[in-house]
């Protein structure tokens, strides 16, 4: 009772902050109020979440006295709730902190005051949820809440085009949770997760239920071909905000889909793990192709995003591939992957968010064309998002690399696997697993060479300066945690372990104890690897080097010019930006990415300038959403007609529907 107990403490304490911000937030101090406790309470739950892994602590249940009469609300934290709870706690926590410097720059802070700890307290709940209504309605509040803090800076019409767009996916992403729960519950209406694990179910209505979880979760996690909301809405709302919803509601709508397809559900059968196999790789790669084609600071990382989700939902299809063939061992790794990229993304991606906003406000800009030389204006923040970008680079020592060294370890097992189609495919995702991962690192050496190295692209730069001490604390602990949680993964890994058992029946071999913190995760592969040992060797031979560069290199200071690339101009504007990064893989890749370029040259005597454009379009936008609302607008024109209907003709379409609700039941029963 003490797990559910402090967790269904923090949620309520959470959304009656919410409420209680509505009658302070035009105060100076509402900030520093609202933001501190907020973050005082996602401490608590962390605490609490993380104590419960480490001792193994039983599942506990709680029946609240509200929502439905005659069902209340079940709550219940086991060990999967806890993973997400202490991720929850640890990025909200943070995003609190920082937001306490960071807030002090909204202009209006009344439209974001009230709906922020509400937002984290639904998530919350969305997490301890033990029935079908509880769930559904935190997901609700969580998105209506969400889409509040989207229309935050509602005055700017990008704002309210994101906001729309999200409420309309939301809603969808709802209606479609709604059908499947409610096939779960099945004719009998048990909504409670306990009755709806004893429900029987078959293989069509089970593979339906999967089906309906995919695009539900998968619609808020941003899933291709569901991510359209996700690249403009994530960039709308405040930096702290973004943060969360990045960081944080992206991994509540990947723990639905786990505690549905692996838990509630019932056993799957092996051949609806390519489907999400397919999907995740397929995310994976577009998310991180529009990501290094873009120039906006914060829609790369609403992007990069979608490319980790795809990882995420690539580990879950290997997870779910393995257990189906009751392969436990290799489906443990698999789930161990996937819940540990989750908790990194957040750490890694809410660091960047908060980098960004930290940008933002020192120069008002997040386009990387109007930045440059902020590594000299802001030397401290320039250091944190080099952790940033390394860590979500998949570079080792740091956090992101262990995850997906995991991933790749269980791609590497497929062979094992009974099937031939898997045989064939998973190595194949693999393939592109790697290209997603060689294109992040590249976009995000694109991302902090444009945005911090060289000289200042305009002169909103010149007059940065470093960010408050606020927001540098809840940066660099976020930094901290992507070094910690790379150089001793073994004991992340062996918390999350009792998660993966529940989930899987299974869990890999104790990592914490190994000689000089080496990962071993499956002991009949010859695979390790030393998130310590690479440290060290870096540390090493790089401090080496500058000593024997210093020691052997001549004491004479010399001062020359910058090489100028045969271009005796030094103006800023010669140097290369982020489109000079991205026109390689532009050209390259433009069947894949719809791209185009077009160069427009003035005639012989016209004097005005030539001009370039490029971009790229997104085909699940202009082929799948745009035909999509034409046509519901044009039935919707069409069914207008009814409401200058005669009585008669109601009374006729009320009979016809009944009749054909009727005998929907009768084939239900």
């Amino acid at each position: 009772m003490m797990g559910v107990g402090v967790a269904a403490t923090m949620a309520a304490f959470l959304l009656a902050l919410s409420l209680a911000a509505i009658t302070i937030a035009g105060r100076r101090s509402a900030p520093s109020i609202i933001y501190g406790l907020s973050g005082a309470a996602c401490v608590v739950l962390a605490l609490a979440a993380i104590i419960a892994l480490a001792t193994r602590a039983e599942a506990t249940s709680l029946t609240v006295p509200i929502g439905l009469p005659w069902l209340g609300a079940h709550l219940v934290q086991d060990a999967l709730s806890a993973v997400f709870l202490a991720l929850l706690g640890i990025g909200g926590a943070m995003a609190s902190f920082y937001a306490i410097g960071y807030g002090r720059h909204e202009h209006e802070p009344q439209r974001v005051l009230p709906f922020f700890p509400g937002f984290l307290g639904a998530m919350t709940l969305v997490v301890l949820a033990g029935d079908a209504f509880t769930f559904l309605l935190s997901w609700e509040i969580m998105s209506l809440l969400s889409w509040a803090l989207v229309l935050a800076h509602h005055r700017d019409e990008g704002s309210r085009s994101a906001g729309y767009l999200y409420l309309v996916m939301a809603g969808f992403g709802t209606m479609v949770l709604l059908l499947a729960f409610g096939l779960m519950a099945g004719a009998q209406g048990s909504y409670e997760f306990a009755a709806i694990r004893a429900v029987e179910r078959s293989p069509g209505i089970a593979a339906l239920v999967f089906g309906l979880m995919v695009v539900g979760a998968g619609s808020k996690a941003g899933l291709v071909p569901l991510h359209v909301w996700l690249p403009v809405a994530h960039p709308a709302a405040p930096s702290h905000v973004s943060a969360l919803m990045s960081g944080v509601m992206t991994k509540v709508a990947v723990y639905g889909f786990i505690r549905v397809a692996f838990d509630l559900a019932g056993p799957v059968e092996w051949w609806m793990s390519p489907i999400i196999i397919v999907i995740g790789v397929a995310t994976a790669v577009m998310g991180i192709l529009f990501a290094i084609m873009d120039d906006d600071g914060k829609r790369i990382l609403a992007y990069s995003t979608i490319e980790n989700i795809g990882v995420i939902f690539a580990a879950l299809g290997l997870a779910l591939a393995f257990q189906a063939n009751g392969m436990h061992a290799l489906a443990a790794l698999a789930m161990t992957a996937a819940l540990l990229h989750a908790m990194n993304h957040m750490m890694f991606k809410s660091l960047l968010f908060m980098v960004m906003g930290a940008v933002l406000n020192a120069t008002g800009r997040r386009d990387l064309d109007g930045l440059g030389g902020l590594i000299h204006r802001m030397p401290v923040t320039a250091f944190l998002a080099l952790v940033g970008v390394t860590a979500i680079s998949a570079l080792p020592p740091l956090n992101g690399f262990v995850s997906e060294w995991l991933l790749f370890q269980t791609v590497l097992q497929s062979p094992q696997l009974p099937q031939p189609a898997l045989q064939f495919m998973v190595p194949a995702a693999g393939g592109l697993l790697a290209l997603a991962a060689a294109l992040a690192a590249a976009c995000f050496v694109r991302f902090y060479g444009v945005a911090f190295l060289g000289r200042a692209r305009s002169g909103d730069v010149a007059g940065a300066i470093e960010t408050d001490r606020w927001s540098l604390g809840a940066m660099a602990a976020l930094a901290a945690l992507c070094v910690l949680a790379g150089i001793l993964p073994g004991y992340l890994i062996d918390l999350i372990a009792p998660a993966v058992d529940i989930i899987v029946g299974a869990r890999i071999l104790p990592q914490g104890g190994n000689a000089w913190l080496t990962l071993v995760p499956v002991a009949d592969v010859r695979s390790s690897y030393s998130g310590f040992l690479v440290m060290v060797f870096v540390a090493v031979t790089g401090s080496a080097v500058a000593w024997l560069v210093h020691r052997l290199a001549s004491q004479r200071l010399r001062r020359g010019p910058a090489w100028d690339c045969g271009f005796p101009n030094a103006d800023p504007i010669t140097q290369y930006g982020g489109g000079s990064f991205a026109q390689p893989i532009r050209r390259v890749m433009a069947s894949v990415l719809a791209a185009h370029e077009t160069v427009t040259m003035p005639p012989p005597g016209d004097p005005g300038p030539a001009r370039h454009t490029a971009g790229v379009e997104d085909l699940a936008w202009s082929r799948l959403y745009l035909p999509l609302a034409s046509a519901v607008t044009g039935t919707t024109i069409r069914l207008n007609a009814l409401q200058f209907l005669t009585i008669r003709r109601y009374l006729g379409l009320v009979f016809a529907s009944l009749i054909l609700l009727l005998v929907g039941l009768a084939i239900w029963n």
